[in-house]
C-alpha cells in the first residue's frame, strides 16, 4: 500500500493510499476497512488517536478519506500537540470492507503535523510581541516562519529572495544511503552538511545552498521537508513580498523543490508546490533549489 498525506487545517488530514490485496492485485471500486492509528515518537510508539473508517476504492485502487472524520476508537485528533513529535501514521487495512486487517503500514509524518500546528499558532508560535512577522524583508531574504523558545527568545526562519537552480539533481552520489544524519524532517542544516560530507560528494543542491552569498549572508542550507511545508503554507506573505523587491522573484504555483531529507539510498524527499504535498523521488533528478536560514 502507498499513501499520500497533507493537512486540511483544522483537524483533519487528507489521506490516499492504493489498496492492493495479499496477491498484490488492486482492489478496485471496494469499500475497504481501515483502522488509522497516529503513534509517538516512533513506528511502534504509543498510539494518541485511534480510529476506523471505510472508504471506497476507486477504479486505480485509490482510497481517499480524511483522518479525524472516522469513527474514534480512543484519543482526540484535535488535542494532538503536533509539536511535541516525531508522529507516524499506522495503517491497518482489510480489503474485503471488515475488520479483519491484513495489511499494516506505518510512516513518519513529515510536513503534516506542521500545518496542522500552523492552523493553532498562527502565523507565528510562541505568544505574542514579535520583533518581526510573516513575509518581512529581512536578513538576505523574505521571513516565513516566527516562533519562541522556551526562554522567549524569538527566531526566525528566511527564505532566499531568488532560486539558485531551477535543474540541480539532489546529489552527485545517486544509490548510497548517507542515513539518520540526512534523514532529518525538520533540521535542514544538518542534512545539508550531511550530503556535501559524504564520501564521493562533488556536486548537491545542499552544496549550491551552503555555497551561497546571496544577500550578504553565508549561511544557507537546503530546507527539510517540514521546512518546505511552512514555507509553502506561508506562500502568500512570502510571494506578496518579493513580488516587491527588485530582482526578486515569486515562488512559482507549480514546481517541484528538492528538500534536504533523504528518503533511502537512492530516493529524497520533494515539495510539489502545486498540491502542497511531499514525495520521494531518486536523488539524480533535477528539480529547483531555493536556500534558507534560520536566526
Amino acid at each position: 500500500m502507498t499513501a499520500s498525506v497533507f493537512a486540511q487545517a483544522p483537524q483533519k488530514m487528507s489521506y490516499q493510499a492504493v489498496i492492493r490485496n495479499s496477491s498484490n492485485a488492486l482492489v478496485t471500486n471496494s469499500a475497504v476497512g481501515m483502522r488509522i492509528s497516529i503513534l509517538q515518537t516512533s513506528a511502534t510508539g504509543t498510539a494518541v488517536y485511534v480510529e476506523t473508517q471505510t472508504p471506497t476504492t476507486n477504479a486505480n485502487g485509490l482510497a481517499t478519506l480524511e483522518i479525524g472524520g472516522g469513527t474514534v476508537i480512543s484519543g482526540n485528533f484535535a488535542s494532538i500537540t503536533w509539536a511535541n513529535g516525531p508522529y507516524f501514521i499506522k495503517t491497518e487495512t482489510d480489503p474485503n470492507g471488515g475488520a479483519n486487517y491484513s495489511i499494516t503500514g506505518t510512516s513518519q509524518l513529515l510536513s503534516v503535523p506542521y500545518a496542522l500546528y500552523a492552523a493553532n499558532a498562527g502565523t507565528a508560535a510562541g505568544g505574542g510581541n514579535f520583533t518581526h512577522y510573516i513575509g518581512e524583508a529581512f536578513g538576505g531574504g523574505v521571513i516565513f516562519h516566527l516562533w519562541k523558545d522556551a526562554q522567549g527568545v524569538e527566531h526566525g526562519l528566511i527564505v532566499d529572495k531568488t532560486d539558485l537552480s531551477t535543474s540541480q539533481a539532489w546529489s552527485n552520489v545517486s544509490s548510497t544511503l548517507i542515513g539518520a544524519s540526512a534523514q532529518s524532517s525538520w533540521d535542514g542544516l544538518s542534512n545539508s552538511n550531511a550530503i556535501v560530507g559524504q564520501a564521493g560528494h562533488t556536486s548537491s543542491a545542499s552544496a549550491l545552498c551552503l555555497n551561497s552569498t546571496n544577500g550578504g549572508q553565508s549561511d544557507w542550507y537546503l530546507p527539510s521537508i517540514d521546512e518546505l511545508s511552512l514555507l509553502w503554507h506561508n506562500r502568500f506573505n512570502v510571494n506578496k513580498s518579493l513580488s516587491s523587491i527588485t530582482g526578486a522573484t515569486v515562488l512559482p504555483f507549480s514546481a517541484y523543490y528538492w528538500s534536504s531529507t533523504e528518503f533511502d539510498y537512492n530516493l529524497a524527499w520533494y515539495f510539489f508546490f502545486n498540491d502542497g504535498l511531499a514525495y520521494p523521488n531518486y536523488k539524480n533528478y533535477s528539480y529547483y533549489v531555493r536556500a534558507v536560514r534560520a536566526f
